[in-house]
């Protein structure tokens, strides 16, 4: 399986406060992405991963919040549904978990996928 962490700061043995499946942190071997734009590389490269965990602020500015540059773990979000859409590789069995400690930024994270999953048919 295919295991996405995406935080700018965190590592996944960090994370300590959630399970994705039955799977923590600490038990998958996650490949560790720092920014939206390493994200994006690394799914147009490597191809849709089985499970991700997205952060929301994904730099200094952020945490001011100003997300003016466009590149935050909803962003990255949305473009992986729009990824998707064009590419129709998103797994059947996808997962995702939200380990932000911003809850606004996690409701709209939340919010875009599940409404996207949604619509695939996968909930």
């Amino acid at each position: 399986m295919k295991y996405l962490f995406l935080d700018d700061e965190r590592m996944p043995k960090d994370v300590t406060w959630l399970l994705i499946g039955g799977v923590g942190c600490r038990g998958a071997d996650w490949k560790i992405v720092r920014s939206y734009d390493e994200a994006v590389a690394w799914v147009t490269e490597h191809g849709f991963p089985d499970v991700i965990s997205f952060d929301h602020d994904l730099g200094l500015m952020h945490y001011a919040n100003d997300y003016s540059d466009g590149k935050t773990g909803y962003d990255f979000a949305r473009w992986l549904t729009e990824y998707d859409m064009d590419t129709n590789t998103m797994p059947s069995d996808f997962k995702y978990t939200i380990h932000s400690k911003n809850p606004t930024g996690s409701d709209n994270i939340r919010g875009l996928l599940e409404g996207y999953l949604k619509f695939k048919g996968f909930r």
